[in-house]
């Protein structure tokens, strides 16, 4: 689930870790011969005959955890900064809470969101790192998951608690600076942002258990997954606003349960088989149905969440467009093929970015809906 779990793999990314496995177990990490390279397919660090010295130059997230030094790339692996795409989902809830609690007429705050950017990428990595650790056991049993850090023996027990606690503490100084963008009027402001923020660990903790306890886990996930959508209106106001936060998070929860629900499916025959459950076990060929409601359940809250802070007409078109982009996704998917489960779940991104950019314009376009309406109201009040 999102990479937490780590089982659902595109193809193209699971040639690539087989690629770079880092070596043995304990503090010195020396390269390991892959199972490539036992198969006789030539490893991207050797040179191929005739050809150029050097490799191709790629910024894919891939790419940059490749090149680093070895010792550092199973722990990069572990925070799954090769694989982006958990850290979007996590992320852009986010920004969706921070936009809409921008003044009108203004772009949301860049630092703030940069702030959050920062925390989404450490608290992910906390995530996988915690859920990597609970999941050791069974991640040696499933082919896609056995070259995981952790389950390889790459890193230790010891050494993924350690690096946990640096996540962590790294994560709790981008949490204290939220001081400096709470209402200086009140006190209580700055530690109840700080609170909301911390309360989340408890959610991120007990996600990964779930899967072994009930058929949900993706909406254990949702509720974990989203709760920036609160803290960010929280980081900008001082306090979260009911009329607005709770139906932002619930959108976002649905969204999570139509996203990851797709995710589950490259996994249901290995979390079958190893006693694991999720929402594609539960749904199995009526997936389609309760993704369509998903859907409907996250479009009907958005449109409240607008309602109910003076959203205006780019809001509402971008609302439709992410309405679309999820019909032709939940439409189209073919939930028997793991390659095509992965390449909607990864869409996903484009739904999250069409509805910042719609609540962005749709602040900026207050601002001229009010310079229309001043002179009028001048004449009134004359």
């Amino acid at each position: 689930m999102l990479g937490l779990r780590g089982r659902g793999l595109a193809p193209g990314l699971r040639a690539v870790a087989a690629a770079c496995l880092p070596g043995p177990r304990g503090l010195c990490l020396a390269p390991a011969r892959t199972a490539a390279a036992s198969s006789g397919v030539r490893d991207w660090r050797e040179r191929a005959p005739g050809a150029p010295r050097g490799r191709a130059l790629s910024l894919s997230a891939a790419a940059v955890v490749n090149s680093a030094p070895r010792p550092l790339q199973p722990y990069l692996r572990l925070m799954r900064l090769d694989k982006p795409i958990g850290t979007w989902l996590l992320y852009l809830p986010c920004t969706w809470s921070i936009g809409l609690a921008a003044e009108p007429g203004c772009f949301p705050d860049w630092y703030l969101l940069s702030l959050f950017g920062t925390g989404a990428v450490l608290m992910r990595g906390a995530g996988c790192t915690i859920n990597d650790m609970w999941d050791r056991d069974f991640d040696k049993k499933v082919t896609r998951t056995a070259n995981r850090p952790i389950a390889a023996g790459d890193i230790s027990t010891f050494q993924s608690f350690v690096f946990l606690g640096g996540q962590l503490t790294l994560a709790l100084g981008v949490l204290l600076c939220l001081n400096y963008y709470s209402d200086a009027s009140d006190p209580v402001a700055p530690v109840s942002s700080i609170a909301m923020g911390a309360a989340s660990l408890l959610l991120v903790a007990t996600y990964p258990l779930m899967k072994r306890i009930t058929f949900w886990p993706q909406l254990a996930l949702g509720l974990t997954f989203n709760w920036g959508a609160l803290l960010g209106w929280s980081a900008v106001k001082g306090s979260c606003d009911p009329a607005v936060c709770l139906p932002l998070y619930f959108s976002g929860v649905m969204w999570t349960l139509i996203y990851d629900t797709i995710y589950a499916h490259q996994d249901k025959k290995d979390d079958a088989l190893i006693g694991l459950k999720s929402t594609a076990l539960l749904f199995r060929e009526n997936t389609k149905m309760w993704l369509s409601g998903f859907g409907v359940a996250m479009l009907g809250a958005l449109s409240l969440a607008g309602a109910n802070c003076g959203q205006t007409l780019p809001y509402y078109a971008a609302v439709a467009a992410v309405g679309a982009h999820l019909a032709r996704q939940i439409h189209t998917v073919d939930i028997h093929r793991p390659e095509d489960c992965w390449d909607k779940f990864a869409s996903n991104r484009t739904t999250g970015i069409l509805l910042f950019i719609g609540i962005v314009l749709g602040n900026l376009w207050k601002d001229k809906t009010e310079e229309t309406k001043n002179p009028e109201d001048v004449r009134v009040e004359n």
